[in-house]
This record gives structure tokens, sequence and C-alpha cells, in this order.
């Protein structure tokens, strides 16, 4: 059978651990610049798998992460054996980023895109006073809380999990958007928005209550209103060993 890919490369977080395991593998296996690779591998946690995606997202590459983190949830387990069966016969998941939109108080623009998720915090000890609009519909005239923020699918079982919100299934054409410590309306804990969604999240009051806008590390600071949605025509590929899903590791995230 012909093999998928035919030029490898490394790229490791700088902990001392994800150095040494990419040494050992470029020991042991032909490895090229990841400009010229076919195929990425990725050594390290979640954060080094958000920073591979961002800095490849125009590239189509795939990338194959294996663990050397602490959650992993991204990841494939570690091992310097059998590299090359193992990118052969892994499976791909396909993710869509989230293009974030904001303008500050000084009327600056600003641009950004989100794997996980685009959230809006507090900057101060003051609660934030926010709208939300829909599809140019107001559904929200007034949230009260520390924050909000809008996960993606691969990004619901993040900070959107940490903070109250659902699990989606990765394949579901779906958007969280989940309240961070909500204080008015107190019973309100988030919604289930269609992925076509073009959402608009308005600061009602962004001089005295000051906000930041962020979308995955990317942060601005003082936004007056942030505007996101799923960017469709952008592919991301996540290789994963058979058995070892995104699909698999967020059902299994449900059952504790």
């Amino acid at each position: 059978m012909a093999r998928r890919f035919h030029k490898i490369a490394f790229v490791a977080s700088p902990t001392p651990g994800s150095r040494e395991s990419a040494a050992a593998l470029m020991r042991r296996y032909d490895h090229v610049a990841p400009e010229d690779a076919d195929v990425v591998v990725a050594l390290g946690g979640d954060g080094l798998m958000l920073q591979v995606l961002h800095r490849f997202m125009a590239s189509g590459k795939p990338i194959y992460g294996m663990n050397r983190g602490t959650v992993g949830f991204l990841m494939n387990e570690f091992r310097e054996d059998m590299l090359i069966e193992r990118l052969e016969a892994a499976h791909r998941s396909v993710i869509h980023p989230l293009i974030m939109e904001a303008e500050d108080v000084e009327g600056r623009r600003h641009t950004a895109q989100a794997i996980n998720e685009v959230y809006m915090l507090r900057q101060t000890h003051q609660t934030a006073k926010l709208r939300i609009a829909v599809d140019g519909h107001e559904r929200l005239p007034e949230l009260i809380a520390d924050g909000v923020l809008c996960a993606t699918p691969a990004g619901s079982t993040a900070y959107n999990l940490s903070v109250g919100g659902p699990i989606l299934p990765l394949n579901a054409q779906l958007l969280a958007l989940t309240p961070i410590s909500a204080f008015r309306p107190r019973r309100w804990r988030g919604a289930l928005l269609p992925s076509y969604a073009h959402i608009r999240i308005e600061v009602l009051d962004p001089d005295h209550r000051p906000v930041a806008a962020v979308a995955d590390h990317t942060e601005f600071r003082r936004v007056r209103w942030v505007e996101t949605r799923l960017d469709q025509a952008t592919d991301l590929v996540i290789l994963h060993d058979p058995g070892h899903s995104l699909d698999e590791r967020i059902l299994r995230e449900q059952f504790g």
C-alpha cells in the first residue's frame, strides 16, 4: 500500500521532556523542516497542539500530537516505536476555527482566530454588562456577569466545560454560548446556537466596566463589541490513533 505521508516534521514544546522526546524521534526517523513536511508531529500538551494548529492553519497540514504534557485531550499516547505505522493508520478529525472581530474604545479594529473559544472577561472588580445579539436579533438585552464565551465542539471540553457549559459532539453543527459567573439573569445558563450563527456582543459600559476579548491565546483589552462566527472554509486536520478519536474522547468526558 502506498504511504500517505513521506515528509515528517517534529515540533516540541519548550519543556525538557518534550525536547528530549523530539530529539529521540529525530535520531530514529528521517525528518524535514515543518514548512516542507506533509505531516507534523507535535510533542507536548494541548497548549502546544493549539499553537501548532494556529501556526499551520492556512496550510492544510495534518497534525499528529503525542502527549508530553499534563492533560493531552487532543493528543495521542507517546511512544517512540512504530511511528510510521501509526501515522499511516491514523484517522482524521476535521475541525473549523472561530473568527473574532472586535473594536476597542479607541476605535481600533482587531481580528483573530480561535480553535477552542472566543470569550469576553471583565478587567476590573466590577462585573461586565453585555448585550447579546444573534444573526442581527437581540436575544439578551443585558447580561451582568464576569463574562461570556463562545465555544466550538472541539473546545467545548475546555474552558466552556469548566464554567458549566455543555459538551458538544465533534460533528455537532452547533456552538455553545456560555455565561461566566452570571449574576443577572441568574437562571440563564447559556444557549446552543447553529454553527452558521453570527454572534455580536456589545459592552454596555466600556469606559467604567472595561472588558477584554480573547480568541484562544490572543487578547485585546477595553473592547466595545465583539463579533464571532465559525469559519467553515478553513479545515484543521488532527490525526488520532484508531479507537482514540476526538469523538470518543468527548463521549468519555460525558461519563466521567
